[in-house]
């Protein structure tokens, strides 16, 4: 992985730029020392660290807008960072590169039941939103299994997904309206409380931007009631081919549930020694099927999916009866890559999505690349929309492992582009997977998408080095033919 190389000009500018950002976010909003900044060295991407030029936390939407204002006029990279749970680096630091921490934004500011929609800072985790309305019976859908740490700036940034995006959606489909302030300091609105805008579609093209378009300072989200009845299936299938044909069979008879994971045997073992939740242990993969709506619906759609399980070969299949009982069965998912961490010094957790028919075939490809590159791989779908969530384990002190893991990664990405799928589900580009963009998209494809952030960021300041592949510069970027060539690059330390 590599990063455009730091302009030495600017690290050589820190004391001075750490005290004129000081000046906008006084008290403890600038961190400088070394000791301090080491906290955001790095993101959910352990294997790869870069100490940050400076970390400044504003608190308020104008403190925001006067230092991207600052690091405009002064030309300094920014990259913005909300939990720091990106899986995909998209929050890595740059040396030369201000860190812009909006842990302070973590405020509900407004709940409207009426209209079905909270407001809130970027700060608010996940599910502190889904406690914040559930008293009334209302949640926030999107959920994903880092929701107790992940911020709803994050989820906009990535565009994540979760259990229940297969029926409810993911970010994007929630997000009703968002304040951003653009790389110049000017503070936009786009959206609201309505369900829909007239215009382009310039909400859409924000969620799951990945930072490069701008810092997103407060969102409208939309909440939902609490089904009457949800209830799950645990089911046993003796190979991971019967589990995945039985996922496209229930999409198939039409039946969209809740929810519906898998999870293979390195992955149910692992979880079943760490959560207790009552697993088979004697299976090669294993489905929970979520349905929810009226008890009647509810009911009825059990049969059914308890009839396709057992013309798939399941062999076991457990219902629950009790709240209790459904939280338990999801309690493993929910904790699975925790869980996969008992059993492996490091681990990479991949994310590509593929059409729901080739699941078999990529399950059968992915064992197939793990004999090949001597690793074990633990496996965690959402089954339900083609999202996979392979876990390569690997060992960081053995010089090669961490090499090893990464092409095994790559393959793993080229794979689902092979069979008609994309690179990313839920966590984004970043720097990850930056480099297989051209498996997926022509040169003009990248030239329009790089057009789009030169229509917001121009000089390239913000979150600079992630998702495009090569760096142009924007004045090339209109002309008929782009040349190919890189721009410097610089090796990211790793760990």
């Amino acid at each position: 992985m590599k990063m455009p190389v730091p302009d030495q000009r600017i690290i050589a500018n820190r004391q001075r730029i750490a005290a004129d950002l000081r000046k906008i976010a006084p008290g403890e909003g600038v961190i400088e020392s070394p000791r301090e900044m080491s906290v955001f060295e790095s993101d959910g991407l352990t294997a790869y660290r870069q100490m940050p030029l400076v970390v400044v936390l504003p608190e308020t939407t104008e403190q925001v807008s006067q230092v991207l204002a600052y690091a405009f006029e002064n030309k300094i990279n920014v990259v913005p960072r909300g939990a720091g749970t990106s899986l995909s680096g998209g929050a890595l630091p740059l040396a030369d590169g201000i860190i812009l921490g909006l842990s302070k934004f973590n405020r509900v500011l407004d709940i409207d039941y009426d209209n079905r929609c909270c407001v809130v800072q970027p700060g608010v985790t996940n599910q502190a939103i889904t406690q914040a309305v559930q008293h009334r019976g209302f949640y926030y859908a999107p959920d994903p299994s880092s929701q107790i740490a992940c911020t709803i700036g994050g989820n906009v940034a990535e565009n994540s997904g979760g259990v229940h995006c297969l029926k409810y959606g993911l970010t994007a489909n929630n997000v009703l309206g968002i304040e951003m302030v653009l790389v110049t300091g000017e503070i936009i609105r786009l959206g609201g409380k309505h369900l829909d805008s007239d215009g382009l579609d310039l909400l859409g093209v924000i969620t799951g931007s990945e930072g490069l378009l701008g810092v997103v300072t407060e969102v409208t989200v939309r909440i939902l009631q609490k089904p009457e009845t949800a209830r799950a299936l645990l089911i046993g299938f003796p190979t991971n081919e019967s589990a995945g044909n039985c996922v496209a069979d229930i999409i198939s008879a039409g039946i969209i549930p809740g929810g519906m994971e898998m999870m293979d045997r390195p992955a149910i073992h692992a979880v079943e020694e760490f959560v207790h939740a009552d697993y088979p242990l004697d299976v090669e993969a294993l489905l929970i099927v979520e349905l929810d709506g009226p008890s009647v619906e509810v009911d009825h759609l059990i049969q059914q999916v308890s009839a396709i399980a057992m013309k798939n070969t399941s062999s076991t299949l457990r219902i629950s009866n009790t709240e209790a009982e459904r939280l338990l069965f999801w309690s493993g998912r929910k904790a699975a890559f925790p869980a996969v961490g008992r059993i492996s010094p490091d681990y990479l957790c991949m994310d590509g999505t593929i059409p729901r028919k080739r699941l078999p075939e990529v399950l059968s490809g992915m064992a197939e690349l793990a004999k090949r590159y001597g690793l074990r791989v633990a496996n965690v779908f959402h089954a339900g929309d083609g999202n996979l969530h392979p876990l390569i384990l690997y060992d960081a002190n053995n010089s090669d492992e961490l090499l090893r893991a990464e092409n095994f990664g790559a393959d793993i990405l080229r794979l689902c582009v092979k069979v008609g799928g994309v690179l990313t589900g839920e966590h984004g580009v970043g720097i990850e997977k930056r480099d297989l963009m051209p498996e997926m998209f022509s040169a003009i494809d990248l030239k329009q998408q790089q057009n789009l952030k030169c229509a917001f960021d121009d000089n390239g300041l913000l979150n600079p080095g992630k998702v495009f592949p090569n760096l142009h510069r924007c004045a090339e970027l209109g002309r008929m033919h782009v040349r190919a060539g890189k721009l410097p690059f610089a090796d990211i330390p790793r760990f």
